[in-house]
């Protein structure tokens, strides 16, 4: 082997590290506007097909997940620590099957109205994750820090959003529906849903750590 290959060996993989990461950043961001879609979307049969659909990315997600857990066992030098690359990866991995589980107790519960809470929450959702795209794609040279903490206090905000609507709408719900059958449904579906922006928030602040530590 080479002097040269030999060396190469060591150097850090940024670019395999941020590059997977800017993948999964895209593919959330499409599973959140294409979660939006399915809920805004008024015909039963075609919101089914849609949300059904969300199992790809979810599959999709979960490949990524993996290469990183890969390149993290085949490089010694990484561009942050490995802990915090495992920490992101799996916050990150956490939001598509969140996405994925809702949407899967949207389609096996039946649910054929969508209430005001889901409508408000799923744009919640997809905002936090749009803010947590811009996020990871800034990582990869850390200049604009302003930009990845702005998305990150973003990301809290909108966490702090869906709080309000979990409150609310279970309150609401409890108020007026009586068919407790309904109400485990509901309920299960809504804490899913409001769970999304929590690990979008685990994510985000894996991101804060990295920034305070390396930039």
């Amino acid at each position: 082997m080479g002097l040269n290959s030999f060396i190469k060996l060591f150097l850090p993989k940024d670019k395999v590290f941020y590059s997977i990461f800017e993948q999964v950043g895209a593919n959330l961001k499409e599973m959140g506007a294409s979660f939006r879609a399915a809920i805004e979307q008024t015909d039963v049969t075609k919101r089914t097909q849609m949300l059904r659909a969300l199992e790809d990315a979810e599959h999709k997600n979960d490949e990524l997940t993996h290469k990183i857990f890969v390149e993290l066992g085949q490089n010694f030098i990484t561009p942050f620590d490995r802990e915090d690359i495992h920490y992101l990866a799996t916050s990150l991995d956490d939001v598509a099957d969140f996405i994925y589980a809702s949407s899967k107790k949207m389609v096996n519960y039946q649910v054929r109205e969508i209430d005001s809470f889901m409508k408000e929450m799923v744009v919640v959702i997809e905002n936090a994750i749009v803010a947590l795209d811009k996020a990871l794609h800034e990582l990869r040279n850390m200049k604009n820090l302003r930009a990845i903490t702005e998305a990150c206090v973003q990301i809290n905000s909108l966490e702090n959003q869906a709080d309000d609507l979990l409150d609310n709408a279970i309150i609401k719900m409890f108020a007026s529906s009586t068919d407790p059958i309904e109400l485990v449904k509901l309920k299960d579906i809504y804490q899913d849903m409001e769970i999304i922006t929590d690990k979008c928030e685990d994510a985000a602040n894996v991101i804060e750590s990295i920034i305070i530590k390396y930039a």
